[in-house]
């Protein structure tokens, strides 16, 4: 059997199935078609503009990794004119963000980017290990999701940086949708799927360049290219409800490939049905279009981790395919890779007028910003989410810490007198 030409340049084998589409591409032509994507979808959505400060959130993962590797690269192929810089946030996680702290160490010289590093235990003198030896691990995602919103604008202000992109992927987007869609939140589902969303509480906008890059084209990505990332999933993450999403979302893509961007597209058609008011859209200096706010405390579909998030397939079906991927290649390096079913295409049909208008929408209260009575940060309450919940934290912490060193102890006037009255003989004891 003759070997299958590349869809594009028609000369090369191709030895990748794409799971978006099925295209057969070879090595090179996957590379440049998936970075051509990105790059679309910043022109289109006109994310950043010349000379601009760009904060890459930054975890050592996959797709932050993928992310920043992107952004250098058509940074310099199209002369956007961007001042790229890694941005990272520690949990305080000891064997996961320790370990992948030292990839994004490697990363930021590997692409000559300076690394800022903002930790937990500086920001709100507690570290997540502490929080979930605390609360234990259900909820902890709460927790770890408000903290890391408020850290990385506090992060980017440090800096003097009003724009932070996330490596947040069209799965991380469909689980979102599912996990909004669950909960009945229609205006939080609605800022969730915009791909460029702003924060109630700074002046720091987000994006998202990754929306329409499927989690397993930014692992083929990785792999081709070689890029230094680290794999291995938050210790805390699977007790989160983001997995049980997770989890449906995969399932639907073994059986229908293209269900992933039919669910984002799907959130984005439910977002334009949800009145401005409720969701508090606006239009951006940077002419970036539909910037969605989220309001103070509100996660951004970041799973808690971040983007960040890493490996996070259920069952570890990232680093089996990942595994996959190292054995084709040391086997037969002219293999076809296919890690996709061949899934029924449907047409996607727009609303009728009369689903348009078959009934309002209930108007929401607005809410107010003012700034946190005890931090400072602005928030829609007189106390923003973050120090409500260091309140219940250290309620439960012990408010003095009692440590006497073995000097201390051996020189104790109780512990001397203790010594005394077990060696002092008692006039008794001498009488026979």
């Amino acid at each position: 059997m003759a070997p299958t030409p590349c869809a594009l340049c028609n000369t090369s084998r191709a030895l990748i199935i794409r799971p978006k589409n099925h295209q057969k591409l070879c090595k090179p032509c996957f590379i440049f078609l998936f970075e051509t994507e990105i790059h679309n979808t910043i022109t289109s959505s006109s994310l950043f503009r010349p000379g601009e400060r760009i904060a890459i959130g930054a975890s050592g993962g996959k797709d932050s990794t993928v992310l920043a590797s992107v952004l250098k690269t058509l940074n310099e192929r199209h002369n956007y004119g961007l001042n790229l810089l890694l941005l990272s946030i520690d949990e305080g996680i000891k064997g996961y963000r320790d370990d992948s702290l030292e990839t994004v160490k490697r990363n930021a010289v590997q692409y000559d980017m300076p690394l800022s590093i903002v930790g937990y235990d500086e920001l709100y003198g507690w570290t997540m290990d502490q929080v979930v030896s605390q609360i234990g691990k259900k909820g902890n995602c709460t927790y770890c999701g408000v903290f890391r919103r408020q850290a990385l604008d506090r992060g980017a202000a440090r800096l003097g940086i009003n724009h932070v992109v996330t490596g947040h992927n069209a799965d991380d987007i469909a689980e979102t949708v599912m996990m909004n869609l669950l909960r009945g939140d229609l205006p939080r589902l609605s800022r969730a799927t915009s791909i460029v969303t702003a924060s109630a509480a700074s002046d720091i906008k987000r994006s998202k360049p990754l929306k329409y890059a499927y989690e397993k084209e930014i692992v083929l990505y990785a792999h081709h290219k070689g890029l230094d990332y680290f794999s291995t999933e938050c210790i805390y993450s699977p007790e989160a409800f983001r997995g049980s999403a997770r989890t449906l979302i995969k399932n639907l893509e073994r059986v229908r490939p293209s269900a992933i961007l039919d669910v984002v597209r799907s959130g984005e058609d439910m977002a334009r049905l949800v009145p401005s008011e409720v969701t508090n859209s606006g239009s951006s200096a940077a002419g970036a279009k539909d910037i969605a706010v989220i309001m103070d405390g509100e996660a951004e579909g970041e799973g808690g981790c971040g983007s960040s998030s890493n490996g996070r397939a259920s069952g570890g079906e990232m680093a089996v395919m990942e595994q996959k991927l190292r054995d084709e290649e040391t086997q037969n390096g002219d293999n076809e890779i296919d890690f996709t079913l061949q899934g029924q295409r449907h047409d996607r049909h727009k609303p009728t007028q009369a689903a348009k208008t078959s009934s309002k929408a209930k108007r929401l209260p607005k809410q107010h910003l003012q700034k946190c009575g005890r931090c400072g940060y602005l928030s829609s309450q007189s106390v923003c989410k973050a120090c409500m919940l260091l309140e219940g934290l250290n309620k439960n912490r012990p408010k003095t810490q009692i440590s006497v060193s073995i000097e201390e102890e051996e020189n104790s006037p109780t512990l001397t007198r203790r010594m005394e009255g077990l060696t002092t003989v008692s006039p008794e004891a001498n009488v026979t």
